[in-house]
């Protein structure tokens, strides 16, 4: 097979057939491969993390991995290859060898990055498996915040690792020459800076957590992400409103998920001829139901507030455990129902919300105007 030894491209026919051969079967197999290899690596790791299912594990590192394998032996078996006389160039003073090497040093920067950010996913899958099996959403905001400051170090790190090795360049003048040109890009980016320092400042203080309602300047809504740059609040209107850690930070906020009690006050108004008798009835009916709904109700109390001419006044006051809003409306439900029973069963009367004024004439003019109210 004396063919096999001809010279293409200053390379012989075999050496190109085993190279495109074996990238070929590296292509085709790639997945298996990296399966394998994610398997091999799940072995020691499972010994520490035995509640990390392996199925997740190998789904969520096997395309990066098996890409970056691809492309190392791509490169690394291209690399192996002659380079062709006839494609030699000169740009720049930059030579078609040099140029090819450096794409090839990009390529796999590139997936070797994609394939760090995965294994950051895979310890973010560690910490939220951990996580979800303790009561508190503290360590939910910890991982959040980690993987995505981790990410955009990683990021930081790849266009490093670019220009050192992709481009010759030296790292420490560039970090000089950054920190330089970083001083007036921090004045012109000072809110985007802000926004982040005030990120770390949440993070450390915790005034509210993924998942907390809160109120702040005007918005009430849930919190659904907290990041590098701005808070994520979802309000009742399932409208998504993004405010700015810095507003977060410097804004009073209101956090209702972290209130011991829900309060809620009840008034019931009775004309001023209602017997105390009857009162106390209504008073003692009040106390009953209130009584026989411990819990949720935790403490309450039943009192005359307000007497005077436009009537009398029963208050109500009982304070819940921090249940949810839905279920805090149906106690409120059915305590106001009840109390409606107990005033009908009573035979008392509501004093009214408003009342009329009659100013009569003292010298009416004629019969008709003499009872007519002018007010």
């Amino acid at each position: 097979m004396k063919f096999l030894d001809y010279i293409i491209l200053d390379n012989t026919i075999r050496s190109i057939l085993i190279t495109s051969g074996a990238i070929f079967l590296v292509f085709i197999f790639r997945r298996m491969i990296s399966k394998y290899l994610a398997s091999l690596i799940h072995f020691p790791v499972r010994k520490y993390f035995s509640q990390v299912n392996k199925t997740e594990f190998i789904n969520l590192t096997i395309k990066p991995l098996g890409w970056f394998l691809t492309m190392f032996i791509a490169v690394s078996l291209i690399y192996k290859l002659k380079f062709p006389e006839a494609w030699q160039f000169n740009i720049f003073g930059i030579t078609s060898m040099q140029l090819l090497h450096k794409v090839g040093v990009c390529i796999l920067i590139f997936y070797f990055i994609w394939l760090v950010q995965s294994f950051i996913g895979f310890i973010a899958l560690i910490l939220e498996t951990k996580a979800n099996a303790t009561d508190g959403r503290r360590d939910d905001q910890l991982i959040y915040f980690l993987r995505d400051f981790l990410k955009v170090l990683i990021y930081i790190v790849g266009v490093l690792l670019v220009l050192k090795f992709g481009f010759n360049q030296d790292i420490g003048a560039i970090l000089t020459g950054l920190s330089i040109i970083g001083a007036a890009l921090a004045l012109a980016a000072k809110e985007s800076i802000e926004n982040l320092i005030a990120s770390f400042i949440i993070f450390f203080d915790k005034p509210f957590f993924t998942g907390d309602v809160v109120v702040v300047k005007n918005v009430t809504g849930t919190v659904e992400h907290i990041g590098l740059r701005s808070t994520r609040i979802r309000t009742a209107d399932k409208t998504l409103i993004t405010v700015p850690n810095k507003q977060m930070v410097d804004s009073i906020v209101d956090n209702w998920s972290m209130r011991t009690n829900r309060r809620c006050e009840v008034k019931l108004e009775f004309l001023n001829s209602t017997s105390t008798e009857d009162l106390k009835k209504v008073m003692d009916g009040l106390n009953t139901f209130l009584e026989e709904n411990k819990p949720p109700i935790e403490s309450y109390n039943v009192y005359v507030s307000d007497f005077n001419k436009n009537g009398i006044t029963i208050t109500t006051e009982y304070f819940t455990i921090p249940f949810t809003l839905d279920e805090f409306n149906k106690l409120k439900e059915k305590f106001n129902l009840r109390s409606k029973t107990i005033v009908e069963e009573s035979g008392l009367t509501m004093a009214a919300a408003n009342n009329m004024i009659n100013i009569i004439k003292t010298e009416p003019t004629d019969d008709t105007a003499a009872n007519r109210p002018l007010i």
